[in-house]
């Protein structure tokens, strides 16, 4: 029989990482606030920007710490279209997350913003900022990771590509680091679907089209 201190050592000595999920951060805290009715559908396809919006909060561990990450994406391009994070799951961390979105948006466009039940997506404060900008809020049902797919894609794709693959001694290392990767995703990393353009090379297509 093989011991796992022998698998320990020969996974060192060729290289090999274990690329282990790690359970995902819930924010669902029971019964409280407003929630929304599903309206995306899990139809993750979207014909312009600024028409479907996703979100979700991921949780990283790093040097006893915790760091938070608040993005939102367009489901056009698949680009990132604004983030921010914090040491908790603070309502500010979403408050500023959605108002460099809003600072994105174009002229008379009314998207659909997704998300799961979250408290912060059911405070009253938020949905009031949703309704100042004419968005339309909508809601995984409760419990189904599947109805927000395409986000849960993305944080999938961010640990794996980045997280796991490096070594954090800080949570302000690690928040440098997600900004770079963010960017790398928006700017650089294509896509099959995207016509093998990356998100910003295929929003700029569809603008000059």
């Amino acid at each position: 029989m093989v011991t796992h201190n022998t698998v320990q050592r020969l996974m060192v000595e060729m290289g090999i990482k274990s690329l282990v999920r790690v359970k995902k951060y819930s924010s669902y805290k029971g019964e409280v606030g407003t929630t929304a009715p599903n309206l995306l559908l899990r139809n993750f396809e979207a014909a312009a920007v600024d028409e479907k919006w996703v979100t979700d909060v991921t949780e990283f561990k790093v040097a006893g710490s915790k760091l938070f990450l608040s993005p939102i994406m367009d489901l056009c391009s698949g680009e990132i279209i604004a983030f921010e994070s914090d040491t908790r799951p603070s309502f500010g961390m979403v408050v500023g997350m959605l108002k460099k979105a809003f600072a994105t948006i174009g002229c008379d466009r009314k998207p659909i913003l997704h998300s799961d039940q979250g408290w912060q997506y059911r405070m009253p404060v938020y949905q009031a900022m949703l309704k100042d900008k004419n968005i339309n809020q909508s809601m995984s049902r409760k419990g189904n990771c599947l109805d927000n797919a395409a986000m849960e894609s993305f944080s999938a794709v961010l640990k794996t590509e980045f997280f796991y693959l490096n070594k954090f001694t800080s949570v302000e290392q690690l928040r440098e680091g997600i900004t770079e990767y963010i960017h790398y995703y928006n700017h650089e990393r294509i896509k099959t679907r995207l016509k093998g353009k990356s998100p910003v090379q295929y929003r700029t297509l569809l603008a000059l089209a």
